[in-house]
C-alpha cells in the first residue's frame, strides 16, 4: 500500500457503502488499522518487542471497532461514550508506536504518530458535540498536514 488513495479505491463496497464510511474519522482508523499490520508484523519477529506488537494491535483495532459502535448507538451520550473509547485507544496506539520507534524506524513511527494525532484531534471534535460538552484537552498540539499522511507513507 503506498498511497490512500490507493487503499480507498481498494475498500469492499459493502463497507463504502455503509453511512458510517462517511465519517472521515472512521477512514483514517481503518486506515491506521491497515497500515498496522505491516508494524505489527515487524515488531513481532523480534522477541523484545512481540509483547508491544499485541498491545499495539489491540489499541490501534480498538480505535476504529469504538467509532463503529458509537455510530450505532442511538443517544449521544452513548456514542460520546464509545467515541471516548476509541481516543484512549488513539492515545494508547500513539504512545506504542512511539515505544516501537527504534524497530520501526524514526520516520514510520512519526508519520504512523502524526496519523493518529489527526484521529485524536477528530474525536475531539466530534466527543463534545455529541455530549453537548466541552472535553477539557487543548486543540494545540494537535494541528498536522494530513495530506502528507496521507500521500507520503514509509514502508517497513
Amino acid at each position: 500500500m503506498t498511497a490512500y488513495k490507493e487503499w480507498l479505491d481498494a475498500v469492499p463496497s459493502e463497507i463504502t457503502g455503509d453511512p458510517l464510511w462517511k465519517q472521515k474519522v472512521y477512514r483514517l482508523a481503518l486506515f491506521i488499522g491497515e497500515l498496522a499490520w505491516g508494524d505489527v508484523s515487524k515488531l513481532f519477529r523480534d522477541h523484545r518487542t512481540r509483547s508491544l506488537a499485541d498491545q499495539l494491535y489491540r489499541a490501534v483495532g480498538s480505535v476504529a471497532a469504538n467509532i463503529s459502535e458509537g455510530y450505532s448507538r442511538r443517544s449521544g451520550r452513548d456514542q460520546a461514550r464509545f467515541h471516548e473509547y476509541a481516543l484512549g485507544s488513539a492515545r494508547e496506539a500513539r504512545g506504542w508506536y512511539y515505544q516501537g520507534r527504534h524497530l520501526l524506524g524514526e520516520s514510520i513511527a512519526q508519520h504512523r504518530i502524526e496519523l493518529l494525532t489527526q484521529i485524536i484531534r477528530l474525536l475531539l471534535t466530534i466527543i463534545p458535540a455529541e455530549r453537548s460538552r466541552k472535553i477539557s484537552d487543548e486543540k494545540k498540539g494537535y494541528e498536522t498536514d494530513l495530506d502528507r499522511l496521507l500521500h507520503n507513507i514509509p514502508l517497513p
